[in-house]
């Protein structure tokens, strides 16, 4: 059962692939395109080990084709 969500912004084409919290928002830099679900699938990866939750239990609820997102788990 999900009951945390986060608020996500995202960070595309960037050298480095890391995550940021700050003032509530957590900001995911990753070098992985738009295109193909590739910069949705790297956020989930990267919030995954940032957070040390599983990637199974985190879900995109808003924001799927938007730099802002928020993320349940």
């Amino acid at each position: 059962m999900m009951k945390n969500k986060i608020k996500v912004k995202v960070k595309i084409g960037t050298k480095r692939e890391s995550v940021e919290y700050k003032d509530g928002i957590y900001t995911v830099y990753t070098n992985s395109p738009a295109r193909d679900n590739k910069a949705n699938i790297s956020v989930i990866e990267q919030l995954s080990k940032y957070l040390d939750i599983p990637k199974s239990s985190m879900q995109i609820k808003s924001g799927i084709k938007s730099k802002n997102k928020v993320i349940a788990y």
